[in-house]
């Protein structure tokens, strides 16, 4: 499998390792990024754990919320520039409370769905399209809910009132009352945006994550040349240090650094005297999981004019 200097560039920002590191990786795993990640963070060399957080495309992230239920869409345009036209942004908030209204968290349903202004969800993104100029995508939506309590919104780098790089729903079961609950929710919101959750719980995160987790702690510790047994409780600890560090429930909160989330829901929960329970929660960023091409202009403009 080969590779570029461009994989090189985005092997080095990904992990903060250093140039001839990454090219070196890479060559050990015959290109394969994911691969050179790894190889990189088994053997010390990777400055951080986590994806890159780098907006991946432009767009909002819509979030709409009605007492025990809410709702994030993410739609995407193809610049940032779009992202602040009025029309895409009335386009998204409207969509996002049609999705809230019917209860979908299908895109395809939801582009069927009747759009307030007229026609269907549908044919008001290819009009937009139309207009506008630029190709825009529904990508996706998901939904939560509570039987009792509330579910709160929470949008980061906000373009507009419930539009954002960042939407946060927090759903909290309960029977505190709605200004408490309100209140809390917008902390959890604010945490949730900073500190990427992978999962409500350690039991929820995903089983193929903590595998490679778990095999890079074991590549990690057979280097120390230890005796076994003592390899074996270093990879469950770093392990148990990975599901603690990426569960919501066992974060640190961001706003002091030092009590679990589940902790601080707790005391918000006596302090009310009242039950409260973090039960689900969304993280949109915009872009996430797309791979942005990144073009240089300057080398553009040389290559049309024949210049090297």
């Amino acid at each position: 499998m080969a590779y570029t200097a461009a994989d090189v560039k985005n092997l080095r920002e990904r992990t903060g390792a250093g140039m001839m590191d990454c090219k070196k990786a890479l060559d050990e795993t015959g290109g394969d990024f994911e691969a050179a990640v790894d190889a990189l963070r088994s053997k010390g060399l990777a400055a951080a754990a986590k994806k890159s957080s780098r907006t991946a495309a432009e767009g909002l992230v819509g979030v709409a919320v009605a007492g025990t239920k809410g709702v994030a869409v993410e739609v995407n345009s193809e610049t940032d520039f779009v992202a602040k036209n009025d029309q895409f942004q009335d386009f998204v908030r409207k969509t996002t409370e049609v999705a809230l209204a019917t209860g979908t968290t299908d895109v395809e349903a939801l582009k069927a769905a009747a759009y307030p202004d007229g026609g269907t969800v549908s044919e008001k993104l290819t009009n937009n399209v139309a207009t506008i100029g630029e190709n825009q995508q529904l990508r996706r939506i998901k939904a939560v809910s509570v039987s009792q309590g509330l579910v709160v919104a929470y949008t980061h780098n906000a373009a507009a009132p419930n539009l954002g790089k960042i939407g946060v729903l927090v759903a909290l079961e309960g029977d505190a009352a709605v200004d408490v609950l309100e209140a809390l929710g917008k902390q959890i919101g604010m945490h949730i945006a900073a500190a990427f959750p992978l999962a409500l719980s350690a039991d929820d995160l995903d089983a193929d994550l903590i595998a490679r987790e778990r095999k890079i702690a074991e590549e990690k510790a057979a280097e120390s040349g230890k005796p076994a047994e003592v390899q074996a409780k270093m990879v469950d600890g770093a392990v148990a240090k990975y599901a603690k560090e990426n569960a919501l429930l066992s974060q640190l909160f961001v706003m002091d650094n030092k009590t679990p989330v589940e902790q601080v829901v707790a005391a918000a929960a006596k302090a009310a005297g009242a039950s409260i329970k973090l039960v689900d929660y969304v993280r949109f960023q915009l872009g996430e999981g797309i791979e942005k091409v990144e073009t240089d202009f300057a080398a553009e403009v040389a290559a049309a004019a024949g210049l090297k």
